[in-house]
């Protein structure tokens, strides 16, 4: 009997079904948390103008149905403010951790940009915006998978502007060897930490030899520290032409604050929308995660109206947000329930292809949920 037994276990044990079955675990490890990891956090919501509303009540709905271990704290902040309020920002600190729909900027006169204000007061240095081809969603090129990082608190945006005589105007573009390293680095340690090949710093330094000199200087100081990241230069006008006609050859671009903006939304427009691309604003002590292309992020008054906004790119964000606070299972869940709703192709809003409305995408994701 028993010579006639172990030829049979044998045959079992070597069986692919049955190894794979016994020996393949049914959930994989993450990572080992350490106690109290669990413990819910604070998150300072600011809905903001437009459509923010209709895309942040989104991620709130699928917040709870997640039972993510968040809460938040809503504050009414409008672009039209002069500041943004002293409670508001008193929060953010606070919590660390922020989460906000558009912000409208009044163009020309008026108050300026409290997006600006944010990122300066919390010295969000660091701008990143993730532009990746989605399966499901058809784009003119393939295999596009570029992460931007943008200098956020000097060049262009500085608002050192004032009127030498009347029809004469200056503006000042300031540029500094601390903010420029700082931001260099933090590109390096990104492609490091992400398993990224590539670092192109963009530039007009043929034309600003001194500001932009610096901050080229700068990314090259720091990029000999990264021997195993190859790292390209290219002008700010042949990138976006670049950009256009060939994307994939891009990886991980670093850009000073205005090309940033930029060569960002470029960037998320030829990977399939601004609607789609997650992003968010980090510095030392404060993260702030939003819509990482700004280009229609407070939508227009006929998407209000027929509350047709899109609320993937604030659902990837916030799949950011929770791996930032050391959530990683609730930020897979919630992105692979976006990226199969995307790949079925049958809910998509209006500037997808669709027509559905914010409710019908986010109740799509609900239910692809596990």
């Amino acid at each position: 009997m028993a010579k006639r037994t172990l030829p049979l276990l044998k045959h079992l044990l070597r069986s692919p079904s049955n190894t794979a079955h016994s020996l393949t675990p049914t959930r994989s490890v993450t990572y080992m948390p350490r106690p109290g990891d669990g413990t819910p956090r604070a998150v300072t919501l600011i809905p903001g103008d437009g459509i923010g509303p209709l895309v942040t009540g989104a991620v709130e709905q699928v917040m709870e149905a997640m039972h993510a271990p968040v809460y938040f704290e809503r504050y009414d902040v409008h672009g039209d403010m002069k500041s943004v309020p002293p409670e508001v920002m008193e929060s953010i600190r606070k919590n660390k951790v922020c989460l906000k729909g558009g912000l409208k900027t009044p163009v020309g006169g008026g108050v300026s940009s409290l997006n600006v204000q944010l990122r300066k007061e919390l010295d969000l240095y660091a701008s990143l915006v993730h532009c990746f081809n989605l399966k499901g969603l058809p784009t003119r090129h393939e295999n596009v998978d570029i992460v931007v990082i943008r200098e956020n608190t000097e060049g262009e945006y500085s608002g050192l502007e004032h009127e030498v005589v009347p029809g004469v105007v200056e503006s000042l573009k300031v540029m500094t060897k601390f903010c420029s390293e700082r931001i260099a680095k933090y590109a390096f340690e990104y492609a490091y930490l992400n398993n990224r090949k590539v670092v192109t710093a963009v530039h007009k330094a043929n034309i600003m030899k001194l500001a932009d000199g610096l901050f080229l200087e700068s990314c090259r100081e720091v990029a000999s520290k990264y021997p195993g990241i190859k790292y390209n230069e290219i002008i700010v006008d042949n990138c976006c032409m670049q950009l256009v006609s060939k994307p994939e050859q891009f990886d991980v671009m670093v850009t000073p604050n205005l090309y940033g903006n930029l060569v960002a939304n470029t960037a998320a427009g030829i990977a399939g929308g601004t609607g789609v691309m997650p992003g968010g604003n980090v510095g030392a002590d404060h993260a702030v995660f939003e819509q990482g292309a700004s280009a229609g992020n407070v939508g227009n008054e006929k998407i209000l109206e027929q509350k047709k906004a899109n609320p993937v790119a604030l659902f990837l964000s916030s799949a950011m947000m929770l791996r930032h606070l050391q959530f990683p299972s609730f930020a897979d869940r919630l992105e692979t329930a976006v990226k199969r709703v995307i790949a079925e192709g049958k809910y998509m809003t209006k500037d997808l292809g669709g027509d559905c409305t914010t409710q019908e995408i986010t109740d799509a994701v609900l239910a692809k949920l596990s």
